[in-house]
């Protein structure tokens, strides 16, 4: 069975890149792309670029809330990575009252329309505590209406060899009328990998003309302030001379001017940049570079990323890590192909 794949909130295509590498030993079962939507124009562009470079008119660069899906071609699959900044723990966690947070339903919208065999959503933790958790309860509730049964489970991407501490909730959907039953796959499997960030940044060293690896200017204050931090510390933890300490009241984000620990997985990698919150190299006085970063995100080095740095490492920092998606498309697979696996019991429950 060949699984058409459409997507919405597709991002620079770390699902795709999982979804279309997936690879169970069978020929019979894969994934193939058949289009994506995504709001920033870059965004498509990347995906264009490095997914479905033969098929540049399958990805639609439009506003999902005045999107006509009549218009797309029939689905197997869906996947959708719905917007999460309203409920990141980072921002204000406004849920369901934000801008981003009812979009969620024109995932449900497509999978009411399209009836695919089976869809993966995707979101951050913090999605369980919105608006008192029923913010998640709804959204469970409506996908479980739009005739699915579903597989909601926190997934830590460092302990399935992602290099990064990386906790996103996936929710794996079965069409309620298809005899499945989907199974969260085990970390055991990925127990002894060497998942520290020294190792994926080093391992193979990144050429000089490495694509996206332009570096980050620093300033000679933000240098100096980085001499005194050490690995695994930020600019609240470390000893700092008060001339280099931060003056900031109220939250203090434990990523601020961060190093890393070269010894573990990276802390998460985000879409943003500013005050500090870039993430920095454990030995050298910078920021990493947008391709060290996408290594992090388990990007191969010849994904290309199009846009501004800016804009590159916005779409980095709002990928899903492309071997953590392959982990479970191939979950996915082997379900609908008969073929065991090791797995593990959900997180969360329903």
């Amino acid at each position: 069975m060949q699984y058409r794949l459409g997507e919405l909130f597709c991002g620079p295509g770390g699902i795709a890149w999982g979804a279309t590498n997936a690879d169970i030993g069978n020929p019979e079962y894969t994934i193939i792309h058949q289009w994506a939507n995504d709001y920033d124009a870059d965004t498509c562009e990347t995906y264009r670029y490095n997914i479905c470079p033969e098929a540049t008119q399958t990805v639609y660069h439009e506003d999902i809330r005045k999107f006509d899906m009549s218009k797309l071609a029939e689905i197997d699959a869906l996947a959708f990575g719905f917007p999460c900044n309203d409920y990141s723990v980072v921002g204000e966690q406004k849920g369901m009252n934000g801008v981003y947070g009812p979009l969620y339903s024109y995932g449900v919208k497509a999978l009411k329309r399209f009836r695919p065999l089976w869809f993966l959503a995707e979101n951050v933790g913090g999605l369980r505590n919105a608006n008192e958790g029923k913010a998640f309860t709804k959204i469970l509730s409506e996908l479980r209406n739009a005739g699915y049964v579903i597989t909601p489970h926190l997934y830590k991407f460092e302990e399935y060899g992602i290099p990064q501490a990386r906790h996103r909730i996936i929710i794996i959907g079965i069409r309620n009328d298809l005899d499945f039953t989907y199974r969260v796959p085990s970390t055991a499997p990925y127990a002894g990998i060497d998942n520290s960030c020294r190792t994926a940044i080093e391992v193979p060293p990144i050429a000089g003309d490495a694509l996206n690896n332009e570096r980050t200017k620093q300033s000679p204050m933000v240098v100096k302030r980085l001499n005194h931090i050490l690995p695994g510390q930020n600019a609240f933890t470390a000893d700092l001379p008060e001339e280099l300490q931060l003056n900031i009241k109220g939250a203090r984000i434990s990523q601020i001017y961060k190093r890393l620990d070269p010894d573990k997985p990276s802390y998460t990698v985000t879409g943003s940049g500013g005050g500090g919150t870039h993430i920095y190299h454990w030995e050298e006085p910078r920021a990493l570079t947008n391709r060290e970063r996408a290594r992090l995100q388990t990007f191969p080095d010849d994904y290309e990323f199009i846009g501004s740095k800016e804009s590159v490492r916005k779409q980095i920092g709002m990928a899903v890590p492309c071997r953590g998606a392959k982990i479970i498309f191939e979950a996915v697979l082997k379900t609908f192909a008969g073929i065991p696996y090791e797995f593990t019991e959900p997180n969360i429950n329903e």
